[in-house]
């Protein structure tokens, strides 16, 4: 048995207005009833969804993972930047250099994003979203893969990826060194056990892989709040 990633989810001071900047600039769809708060599907090979949760927290450091995004050409890319800018990011100066090509921005609540420059061969098979881009450790790149059942497609110098044997992003894990962890991720995964099956027997096996199990999420018993090796939270929702 193994879980599938149901959604990427944001904490987000405004989530109405971050879910539709979103929705807007990945053209994804927002289920009018919809049982699983502020979602949005994707309307590619993404995979999984974006959900968007209440916060009374402001952003105030970078985030452990980010979207890196393709283009086809410098045109291309120029467009996508002024959609985004014109949607409500801005841009941000992470210690990024000039020649790197890639452009860096955040979205209406600072969580950060790039738009990556064309002829990017990692990401040549992958689609607008061509990776989520994560500061994390080998260990934890090997965790992922295995709790997702995802093959690595990178494994050198303590950098790891993994995609989804149906397409999608690659999933990255930049390795050392990494960012001190303070505090709650506004962002993390959300794993969904399969129809059918045994919610904590899939907790136990995550918690053989590596992960720990750090309680329930805001008083809701529908899911469990588990990190993974590198400390960084998730969720095991019942199974669907």
């Amino acid at each position: 048995m193994t879980s599938h990633l149901h959604a990427l989810c944001f904490d987000a001071y405004d989530p109405p207005r971050l879910a539709r900047f979103w929705a807007d600039f990945l053209c994804w769809e927002r289920p009018e009833d919809s049982s699983d708060g502020i979602t949005l599907l994707p309307g590619d090979d993404t995979g999984f969804r974006l959900r968007f949760l209440p916060s009374q927290e402001r952003k105030t450091r970078q985030n452990h993972m980010h979207f890196d995004l393709t283009s086809t050409s410098l045109d291309d890319q120029r467009r996508v930047v002024e959609r985004a800018l014109e949607l409500g990011a801005r841009h941000i100066d992470i210690g990024q250099r000039p020649e790197e090509g890639q452009v860096v921005l955040a979205d209406p609540e600072g969580n950060e994003f790039c738009v990556i420059e064309p002829g990017n061969s990692f990401l040549a098979e992958c689609g607008f979203i061509g990776a989520l881009a994560g500061d994390g450790s080998q260990e934890a790149g090997y965790f992922w893969s295995r709790a997702l059942g995802w093959p690595l497609v990178w494994d050198q110098d303590q950098e790891t990826a993994i995609r989804s044997p149906h397409g999608g992003p690659k999933f990255t894990w930049g390795g050392p060194p990494l960012m001190p962890k303070t505090g709650k991720e506004r962002l993390h995964f959300d794993l969904a056990p399969p129809a059918g099956s045994d919610r904590q027997a899939e907790v136990d096996r995550l918690v053989s892989l590596g992960a720990t199990r750090i309680g329930t999420g805001q008083g809701d018993v529908d899911r469990v709040m588990m990190a993974d090796p590198d400390g960084h939270e998730f969720c095991v929702l019942t199974p669907r």
